[in-house]
């Protein structure tokens, strides 16, 4: 299949740069699978959608400041910007990062960290260890601080790219859901941002269960697909948890006829990735690179929330599996014609 059939024109004006001032306010196109057809409404009507005993799942991966601004060599230095995107699993406090520029960047130069106040640590420094392969460094947190203590002090929001401002201190409660607690992400699932704790208890009021996996979202999940089949393309890889009292709760929603309804795709990747041929979940812990296109069927998920994703991106053919390509396309054509705010702050799309 043709990356080529997952492209479409968006006006730039229609890329949200900033959240609504009220969570619940996005408006929501409504897209049901089965026939095709598509209703406008607003996301605070969400529990409309959903009956007793359905099951809401929901991921609860925390965003960190993870981007770090710095000087190269010393305080007077180029000035250089590094994406934190895993901690290494050995004893050390050194990072999987992205470096930019990475031009005269070499292994053993230091990185003196910026403050939020655009001040500079001068008493400690970051090490880049090795230059890898794959565009990727590993930073090590060796020269006077932990990571955890130049995160809270010089730590910005990762923002997405489409996003053409500076972080704002409003964007470290903006940018994350009302569920996280799960630090590692470095973008936020972004469907879950429009929960509000009046809503999550509106829904469970009408009997629905609630529950979370974790799935800590990358810079990967912006990547458009470069390869002209998608077969070709090389999935990304991000870190997953899927306890048992969830897995029990879901296979047991699935059981009783009921629904289950995934907050955000990423929750999807998680879900399908412990799912058995039969659509049995089991609890666990891992890597996924799952790659969901059509003409996959997700066999855990009736029901999806989900904001608009980058033409060409692996999450915009994840939602044309679920809801099929001509569908989904035909939706956005749609939103774009009604002028939806597109992206991470902008407005949602349920699938039913």
């Amino acid at each position: 299949m043709l990356t080529a059939n997952f492209d479409y024109n968006l006006p730039e004006e229609l890329i949200a740069q900033y959240p609504l001032p009220d969570r619940e306010g996005a408006r929501m196109l409504v897209l049901d699978r089965k026939s095709g057809s598509c209703e406008m409404g607003e996301f605070r009507n969400i529990s409309e959608f959903l009956r007793e005993k359905d099951c809401a799942v929901f991921n609860d991966t925390k965003v960190i400041r993870s981007r770090i601004f710095g000087r190269k060599d010393s305080v007077s230095g180029a000035r250089v910007e590094i994406l934190l995107i895993s901690k290494s699993l050995d004893s050390n406090d050194s990072w999987q990062s992205l470096l930019r520029p990475r031009k005269r960047v070499r292994p053993g130069t230091h990185v003196f960290p910026e403050k939020s106040d655009g001040s500079l640590m001068e008493d400690c420094f970051l090490s880049i260890s090795s230059l890898n392969d794959d565009g990727s460094c590993t930073i090590a947190f060796d020269g006077g601080a932990s990571s955890s203590r130049i995160i809270e002090e010089c730590g910005h929001v990762p923002l997405p790219p489409y996003i053409k401002r500076k972080d704002a201190l409003e964007d470290i409660k903006n940018y994350q859901t009302i569920f996280a607690k799960e630090p590692g992400a470095v973008a936020a699932p972004t469907a879950g941002l429009h929960f509000t704790p009046a809503i999550l208890n509106g829904i469970r009021l009408k009997g629905v269960s609630t529950t979370e996996v974790t799935l800590h979202v990358g810079p990967g999940t912006f990547k458009p697909v470069s390869a002209e089949n998608i077969k070709d393309h090389q999935m990304h890889s991000e870190d997953f948890l899927i306890n048992e009292d969830a897995a029990r709760l879901i296979n047991q929603t699935r059981e009783a006829g009921k629904k289950v309804f995934a907050v955000g795709t990423t929750t999807v990747r998680v879900l399908e990735t412990m799912s058995s041929p039969e659509g049995i979940l089991k609890a666990g812990s891992g890597s996924t690179d799952i790659f969901i296109y059509p003409p996959y069927q997700p066999k855990t998920v009736d029901m999806l929330l989900t904001n608009f994703h980058l033409p060409k991106s692996t999450l915009l053919m994840l939602v044309c599996a679920f809801a099929g390509q001509n569908n989904v396309m035909k939706a956005y054509e749609l939103a774009i014609r009604e002028k939806f705010r597109f992206y991470s702050y902008g407005d949602c799309m349920l699938l039913i």
